[in-house]
């Protein structure tokens, strides 16, 4: 068993009891009745997730909340949001057996709203990145440990399936050691949205690299030396850190992470490459995802040298929410423990040199 396998493994037995004490918190671990679930915020730029849950019959979606009242205008227009409840944030979190919220305001709010969220017994879907206090966020988590509540980030490649087919190729130890890992996120940021992530001086790897963070925390654990680059390249004058490279060390890996606000078509080349001593692992691109691999010989129904690999559509947060039903629900257990999101937060914020006190 290698170190990473060691390390999942001991993880998943971790999270095995946490998945025992989050079944009880929630009632009965055999219950299918619907979970009740709420949102506050509408500002993210994944709100519109919110979709996703009215239309599954494991959900029942009480209310939602915007407390920005030209915000709520323009949302009580999307289709997403009509017919829905409006409430204060104080009135959603007494709503009769109310059991999650996914907390979806702007960055800049979110772990105020997810500490309220926790403190008052409820499960989150935070959506990514854990805001821009470290402290804050290890608050949200030390209270949701110790009420037993589910934390789940809202990072979106964790449930795509090439992401889940590299965690089955790395768990079977297909690969071997893997040495070095590559990824890229990048597109065309308008304007009037790069003045907004500007007022981060993490930018766009605060932004859009936190998803891949996500990822290569996933694969390699918490790196031991993040070496950051950060750039302002447009001629653009709005002060946006809008090109970013980030070296992640390991004791025998190294990771590489680029992100920029202004590849165009830049969703075409977002990838992931995973290189290990038995074979390498290709994700491109990672929103539709296709997969080449190669083997150094035959391992299960895969050949050796390359090969594509034919996936099935894929549709964002269908998973993440059936997922979330499955955790509380005790059936499950959660692979993202509070401990991963804690090395996955610290590691974006220094990959993004922003400051983690």
């Amino acid at each position: 068993m290698t170190s990473h396998h060691r390390r999942e493994f001991l993880q998943t037995v971790a999270g095995t009891a946490v998945a025992a004490a989050l079944a009880h918190r929630s009632g009965a671990a055999d219950d299918a009745a619907p979970i009740k679930i709420g949102q506050i915020g509408t500002g993210h730029a994944h709100a519109s997730k919110l979709g996703v849950y009215r239309q599954s019959a494991d959900y029942e979606v009480v209310g939602i909340v915007e407390a920005d009242a030209g915000r709520r205008r323009a949302a009580e227009k999307q289709p997403v949001y009509q017919g829905l409840k409006w409430l204060s944030q104080d009135e959603l979190l007494v709503t009769p057996g109310l059991q999650a919220v996914l907390v979806e305001t702007e960055v800049a709010q979110s772990l105020d709203v997810a500490l309220a969220c926790v403190q008052a017994g409820k499960h989150i879907h935070l959506d990514k990145p854990a805001g821009a206090s470290l402290p804050r966020f290890r608050r949200v988590l030390a209270e949701a440990e110790r009420q037993k509540l589910l934390v789940q980030m809202g990072y979106m490649y964790r449930y795509n399936p090439g992401v889940v087919l590299l965690r089955e190729f790395l768990a079977q130890g297909w690969l071997g050691e893997v040495f070095e890992v590559h990824a890229v996120m990048s597109k065309v940021i308008p304007p009037k949205d790069r003045r907004e992530l500007a007022k981060f001086s993490g930018g766009v790897m605060f932004e859009l690299g936190c998803h891949l963070i996500d990822l290569v925390v996933g694969i390699l654990g918490r790196p031991l030396e993040v070496i950051p680059f950060q750039q302002h390249v447009s001629a653009l004058d709005d002060g946006l850190q809008d090109s970013g490279l980030a070296v992640l060390t390991y004791p025998r890996a190294t990771a590489t992470i680029r992100t920029t606000g202004m590849e165009v078509a830049g969703g075409e080349r977002r990838h992931l490459t995973v290189c290990g001593t038995s074979g390498t692992f290709h994700i491109q691109p990672l929103d539709n995802p296709q997969v080449r691999v190669a083997l150094d010989q035959p391992r299960g129904e895969y050949r050796r040298g390359y090969q594509d690999v034919k996936l099935p559509a894929y549709a964002r947060y269908v998973d993440d929410a059936a997922d979330m039903v499955s955790i509380l629900r005790g059936t499950t257990v959660s692979r993202f423990p509070y401990a991963h999101d804690l090395s996955v937060q610290e590691t974006v914020l220094a990959s993004s040199k922003m400051p983690q006190d």
